[in-house]
């Protein structure tokens, strides 16, 4: 009888770690994953993720709706863009709406374009870089049906996700934020 007793033990233990480390692991809990590198120049910083680091701002699951932008300094229309997030970000930022701006751009560029970009068009929104080279395995993990191009844009909650491979305008990008905010 107390070997029963203790393979239970054993058992009960097993699965309490499991479900422990599942909890732990999810994309949606703890603290953000350490990026590859963080960019720094004259007082602005990027932080600099492969895919797996950018997943976790991808999938979280609570109360807030995120607004994820694919775009790149060289993309004219992504850059004609950028004031229509910043202007939702400004008007949402005491609500449960987050904009995040993922730069595309290359590595060569993040230094002596994107960070000076960023500074001169003051970009309040949170700007993240994607520095994963194997696109053709990242880009459909996204949305299965974006071909890659950019302006890109995801926007989800905890109950809904919907891509967007096309440019907004400010009152568009609103009134999908409004649909399922």
């Amino acid at each position: 009888m107390t070997h029963y007793i203790k393979i239970a033990a054993l058992v009960l233990l097993v699965l309490g770690f499991a479900a422990c480390k599942g909890e732990e692991g999810s994309a949606t809990e703890g603290p953000a994953p350490k990026p590859m590198k963080v960019y720094k120049k004259n007082g602005i910083s990027v932080k600099s993720y492969d895919y797996s680091g950018l997943e976790y701002f991808l999938t979280k699951d609570n109360d807030t709706t995120y607004v994820v932008n694919f775009w790149a300094t060289w993309c004219v229309p992504c850059v004609e863009e950028l004031p229509h997030f910043e202007k939702l970000n400004a008007k949402y930022k005491d609500d449960k709406v987050k904009v995040i701006l993922v730069s595309l751009d290359m590595p060569k560029m993040v230094e002596n374009k994107l960070l000076p970009f960023i500074k001169e068009n003051q970009l309040k929104s949170e700007v993240l870089y994607l520095r994963d080279p194997d696109s053709n395995s990242w880009i459909p993990k996204i949305d299965s049906t974006w071909s890659g191009a950019i302006p890109a844009t995801l926007i989800y909650n905890r109950d809904t996700r919907r891509f967007f491979e096309k440019s907004f305008s400010y009152e568009e990008l609103e009134k999908e934020v409004s649909l399922i905010k």
